[in-house]
């Protein structure tokens, strides 16, 4: 790969990234607009949210497999078109089931790109200039997280909620017109397509995801959702077993032998269970009991989302000095700390401004955990199965997110306060920490007791 490829890769899959992460979350402020102006029902409201978070949780491992088999660059630019398109429909939807199919196709084009971001990324840069690249990569994905809520907002005051997918379409044009002259082509094996897999796999995660997203709505007992359930698990299960026996898996079992790579993706889920759980309730507490705007909340929140901004540039640095395990084991810990500290502060009454330390320990923690984990997980798989471990990797983020939000809602509407499910937040950055210290390496003796041990 040459200076001026390596050169286009970061601020074009950085264009990208931004894009899908910041709608993400930039839909969330824009709900009562959006219903007031389609005159649209609850229904159709929680489906603008939830028709993006399927598609999106679902297809990530099926966007990595594609880009495997037909070229990285072409899927991921084929993916920014696709999600470019879907954005202009939204920006025109004049009823709420074409908002709705849009946000479908754009989750889509997201479950395709975000993989092949990290892919794309990962081998353009050797191992030791890798993790400051991925740092980079972990900035963009929090500076989308950071102002989703706050543009949301200030583009439904200043214009209409129409413009918050409109935004998406200049930066997708140019990337999509730049990506296929800057980016230099890779793909991995050339490997028949695992169609068992890919059906089986898209099948269980649709079934787990729907059941997951729809549980706070229809019942977490309720018939349908342990149906989904159940269906979803044994695909799944269904899913491994033909993946063992397959002679070109879409995902190498032989992957998760490796303890770092197993580590790597279990406390990614845990991260992204405590920060979107407790991002959504802490969002939730500034704007219903706190009476915040959507901006302002957004502006309270900044000691969380800024900080990583700050870090993630930095984290590159310390992964050369230390272990990746060591740094995300270090930061998670902060993360479980500073939610637990939230948990602890936000009870009625209590002055936005009283939750800026909680908040910057939760921002510190992120900064130092993301962008170790992401590369802990790479490094640890070989160079052919990059792009299987970062469709892997992928998925199980967004899976976290999903249960992130769910599981706390749940735990809210059952003990009626925020302490509680934020407590649940914390545990679970608690756990990750302690898998992700697991794996570090055993410190050095100081000094003193090795000249002991020598004498």
């Amino acid at each position: 790969m040459t200076s001026s490829h390596r050169r286009a890769v970061i601020p074009l899959t950085g264009a990208a990234l931004f894009m899908i992460v910041l709608d993400n979350l930039i839909v969330l402020s824009t709900l009562p607009s959006i219903q007031r102006s389609l005159h649209a029902s609850l229904t159709s409201l929680a489906w603008v949210v939830d028709a993006y978070i399927l598609a999106f949780a679902v297809l990530m491992l099926t966007g990595a497999a594609l880009g495997e088999r037909f070229g990285r660059r072409r899927v991921f630019t084929g993916g920014v078109v696709l999600f470019t398109a879907a954005s202009a429909v939204a920006g025109l939807a004049g009823s709420p089931a074409v908002l709705v199919a849009a946000r479908v196709a754009q989750g889509v084009g997201s479950a395709v790109v975000m993989p092949l971001t990290l892919t794309l990324l990962s081998t353009a840069f050797p191992p030791e200039r890798r993790t400051a690249a991925l740092g980079t990569w972990a900035a963009i994905s929090g500076l989308g997280v950071a102002l989703g809520p706050i543009a949301g907002g200030l583009l439904t005051s200043a214009l209409s909620w129409h413009w918050i997918f409109w935004v998406n379409v200049p930066v997708g044009v140019v990337v999509a017109l730049l990506a296929p002259r800057l980016l230099a082509e890779s793909r991995g094996r050339r490997e028949p397509i695992d169609h068992a897999g890919l059906l089986l796999a898209t099948g269980g995660l649709l079934a787990v995801v729907w059941a997951t997203v729809r549980g706070n709505d229809v019942g977490w007992g309720a018939a349908g959702t342990l149906g989904a359930y159940a269906a979803g698990l044994g695909l799944l299960v269904a899913f491994v077993g033909v993946e063992l026996r397959s002679a070109h898996p879409m995902l190498p079992m032989r992957l998760f032998a490796d303890r770092r790579f197993s580590v790597s993706n279990a406390s990614a889920f845990l991260l992204h269970f405590a920060m979107f759980g407790a991002f959504f309730l802490v969002i939730q507490f500034l704007a219903h009991v706190d009476h915040e705007s959507p901006v302002m909340a957004g502006v309270w929140t900044l000691p969380w989302t800024a900080m990583p901004l700050v870090l993630f540039p930095f984290a590159g640095r310390l992964g050369r000095r230390f272990d990746p395990a060591l740094i995300t084991a270090s930061g998670l810990g902060l993360i479980g700390l500073g939610i637990g500290a939230t948990a602890v502060t936000m009870q009625p009454g209590t002055e936005p401004l009283a939750l800026v330390a909680p908040l910057w320990l939760v921002g510190t923690g992120i900064g130092l955990s993301l962008p170790s984990l992401v590369a802990m997980a790479m490094s640890a798989a070989p160079a052919a199965d990059v792009g299987r471990a970062s469709g892997t990797l992928s998925t199980i983020r967004q899976l976290g997110s999903v249960f992130g939000v769910a599981v706390p809602v749940a735990v809210f509407q059952v003990s009626g306060s925020y302490d509680v499910p934020l407590a649940v937040a914390g545990a679970a950055a608690a756990l990750g920490a302690v898998l992700a210290l697991g794996i570090a390496p055993r410190p050095a003796l100081v000094p003193w007791r090795r000249a002991m041990a020598a004498s």
